[in-house]
């Protein structure tokens, strides 16, 4: 039998519709589409299960940093650039690090920091202005509210009847850290706002979480319970990776893919949704002959389709920190695992930009250790970036190899002089009068290789830590030699507020992404060449292939990531089961 006949064997699965990736788009396709009964639903995993009473512990807990830095649920070689681009044509070789992506099922919903926020009602305006038809803040509200179960809010903007609960962590319940960042906040002249997914306006909040009773919810958990597991037309296939896509002259018309005994085996279906994330998906299509044909020929890929816009454009919000020693009375008490429970929404004022373009989160906890629960770190990111000059591309055509990833973060210089300016202005607010007996010894914070090897889940780190904070803990002065000699990097806090340039310098070397990795098959008119996907997941110039998840985003949002991508999962999947009832 020839690899790509239609025919099917006797080996062969066959399925109206095969879901490469159940991570958080596609744990939402699986439970909708699968609700049809004449849909036979397969879904691939290269992951792990979360099966519904077997949850791992690090996934359900409320502090996220057990669960996105364990390299149990993460693709482990995978490496991204997320230098700062643009104004410096000298800058040394791009510095690859470790990009945390995941791969369990419930992908990022699984490990992420469980913000569930969605944008700026302008965003999706203009997703709607930048060709993807159907995509305005009217058309996808009720999706959004289609997804929760608000526990705190009702009325017209909220559900109440989702798989995804909605819900926030009482002032009753902050610690002291965070109250005295929000009396901050409000010195400073923002307004308290209640709820972060009503008005968009600026101020500061309790931030929205995927999270009820002090427990994670991901898609695998909120779409994937045990009647929906139970019906049988729907299959789950976790530890079992996706080696390519099988295509029939210009129709995908299945995969190959090997499961956990090591055997390849093919999958026939009518149709097949990539949903594998901005940086995994491209990389299908690429290996596949869909994308730019020079740099496919180049590789020695047969070209399917000419689309020179898959992997190009990457986008990623920027991010850079500010973080302070927590005096001991104010930090978390244990009432609940939650480490970030504030947030804050603020305008530039700069130029264009939209009101609510820049964003921060307050954690009054870093990391899992010791030392983390004595460091609180004020995260601050452009929440409407305007640098969309990222790109994702093939080292080589094997489907082991981890593709090439260069975010090109702030490469437009909009964003790093806004960067600069909300710097200025959140440090001084760390600085000010009322965080005076809360937090000291400011310094500005990167995430640096040496932190990523502290941040490792291991025993040395754990004990070594423990050993650190018994010492931060004690005289002041050494205390302070103990940060200059081990944890400040760089100019300290005082010279990056007074010296542009040494400013700049740091946030050129310190800025990262906030694993908000899309855009990079964006949806388009099919008449605009860098368009890959219809408004409703079609691949341009292929049948039988749609990708549906962060990726198609024409433009990425003003917020976190997870609920847009649960919002277009959702929408989509009314868009194909319409389709095939028409």
């Amino acid at each position: 039998m020839a690899p790509h006949d239609m025919t099917p064997g006797p080996e062969d699965t066959v399925h109206e519709i095969l879901i490469v990736g159940g991570g958080t788009a596609g744990c939402v396709l699986a439970n909708r589409l699968s609700a049809d009964p004449k849909l036979k639903v397969l879904v691939i995993e290269a992951g792990e299960d979360t099966p519904p009473g077997r949850v791992q512990p690090p996934i359900l807990d409320s502090f996220a940093g057990l669960a996105y830095l364990n390299s149990r649920f993460l693709w482990n070689d995978l490496k991204a650039s997320t230098d700062v681009g643009g104004s410096a044509p000298s800058a040394p070789p791009a510095r690859l690090r470790k990009y945390e992506q995941a791969r369990v099922l419930g992908g990022g919903s699984a490990i992420n920091g469980q913000l569930a926020n969605r944008g700026a009602p302008h965003d999706y305006d203009e997703w709607q202005a930048l060709g993807a038809s159907g995509w305005s803040w009217d058309t996808v509200l009720p999706y959004f509210r289609k997804l929760e179960r608000d526990v705190d809010f009702d009325g017209p903007l909220h559900g109440q009847d989702g798989p995804i609960p909605i819900s926030r962590i009482g002032e009753d319940l902050w610690p002291r850290h965070a109250r005295a960042m929000a009396r901050a906040f409000a010195q400073a002249g923002f307004d308290a706002v209640d709820d972060q997914n009503g008005d968009f306006v600026d101020g500061y909040f309790p931030v929205a979480i995927s999270n009820l009773y002090d427990r994670r919810v991901s898609t695998a958990i909120g779409y994937l319970g045990y009647r929906v597991r139970a019906r049988p037309n729907l299959t789950l296939k976790t530890d079992t990776h996706v080696t390519r896509l099988l295509i029939q002259g210009r129709r995908c018309i299945g995969v190959m893919a090997q499961g956990p005994d090591g055997i390849e085996r093919r999958h026939l279906a009518q149709e097949v949704i990539l949903a594998s994330g901005a940086l995994h998906s491209p990389a299908h299509l690429l290996r596949a002959g869909i994308g730019p044909a020079e740099d496919l020929r180049r590789l020695g890929i047969e070209v399917v389709a000419d689309r020179p816009g898959v992997g190009r454009r990457l986008m990623d919000h920027p991010s850079v920190a500010v973080a302070s020693f927590i005096a001991p009375e104010a930090r978390i008490n244990g009432v609940t695992r939650r480490h970030l429970m504030l947030g804050l929404r603020f305008s530039s004022g700069m130029g264009d930009a939209p009101q609510g373009d820049m964003a921060a989160s307050i954690a009054s906890k870093s990391a899992w250790h010791d030392v983390g629960s004595q460091l609180a770190t004020v995260n601050i990111w452009v929440n409407k970036t305007y640098s969309e000059s990222g790109s994702v591309s093939l080292r080589d055509a094997d489907w082991r190899s981890e593709p090439r990833v260069d975010f090109d973060l702030m490469s437009d210089r909009r964003d790093l002089d806004r960067m600069k300016a909300a710097y200025r202005r959140l440090a001084a607010i760390v600085l000010s009068d009322e965080m005076q007996g809360v937090v000291s010894d400011t310094f500005p914070a990167s995430y640096s290789d040496k932190v990523r090897q502290v941040a490792a889940l291991t025993l040395r780190n754990k004990v070594l830590t423990g050993l650190l904070a018994r010492l931060l803990d004690g005289p002041a002065p050494l205390r302070r030699l103990l940060f200059r000699a081990l944890i400040v990097e760089g100019d300290p806090i005082d010279v990056l507020m007074a010296d542009d340039a040494a400013l700049e310098r740091f946030i050129r070397r310190a800025a990262v992404g906030v694993w908000h990795a899309s855009c990079s098959c964006r949806m388009g008119a099919e008449d605009d060449p860098l368009a890959v996907t219809a408004p409703d997941g079609r691949v341009y110039g292929v049948d039988g292939l749609r990708v549906v998840d962060a990726s198609i985003f024409p433009m990425i949002p003003s917020g976190n990531t997870n609920l847009p991508t649960i919002m277009v999962a959702e929408r989509i999947s009314d868009l194909i089961l319409a389709a095939r009832r028409a």
